[in-house]
């Protein structure tokens, strides 16, 4: 999220929790970002407004369809509820799919499992040195095209698919099991 803010100044879905992450929570708030409660499927109608909402007042709207991220080898199925928003489509609205290549880092900087944001920022703020990310803005398409949101969320991941590929090599299958790399504080001194 942070890094396509920064790009873009989009307004975001993001889940719930995050709005409770400190400093997180209150930039995703800069943005305008609908936070989601996943378990709460009958708010999905209330989450869809507030996007067309933000799409009506001339904000882009990022959504992350695989509903998570991943090993920066592998893309899950697309979760399209969300792309109602775009049923019918607002005029004059596209749809970007991006991809973020984090490089070699990309296993090891990936928010993965049931690992806590607070976590993953520890363990990514933590590292020695730096990485690169690159933001892969591909072609924009017309959603008035498709005839409906699985059909979008299906062009937007086909295009999202050939870029890793072309980036990273072949994908592999993401075990959804995976168990997060945990952040532990170094331990403190014993005393004297």
């Amino acid at each position: 999220i942070l890094v396509l803010a920064g790009a873009s100044g989009s307004a975001f879905v993001a889940k719930h929790e995050l709005s409770e992450v400190p400093v997180i929570g209150w930039l995703c708030r800069l943005n305008r970002t609908v936070f989601v409660k996943r378990e709460n499927r009958m708010g999905v109608a209330e989450q869809i407004n507030a996007l067309r909402e933000a799409l009506a007042d001339n904000w882009s709207v990022t959504v992350f369809p695989e509903g998570t991220t991943t090993d920066n080898r592998s893309l899950l199925p697309f979760k399209t509820s969300l792309l109602s928003m775009l049923e019918p489509p607002p005029p004059g609205v596209l749809v970007q799919p991006v991809m973020l290549d984090y490089g070699p880092a990309g296993e090891e900087i990936g928010w993965i499992g049931d690992e806590s944001g607070l976590n993953n920022a520890r363990r990514v703020l933590g590292r020695r040195g730096s990485f690169p990310i690159r933001i892969r803005f591909l072609e924009p398409f017309s959603p008035a095209e498709f005839p409906g949101r699985k059909a979008i969320g299906a062009k937007a991941r086909a295009e999202i698919e050939a870029a890793m590929i072309a980036a990273v090599g072949p994908l592999r299958d993401f075990a959804h099991t995976v168990a997060p790399v945990r952040y532990e504080a170094p331990a403190k001194p014993s005393e004297p």
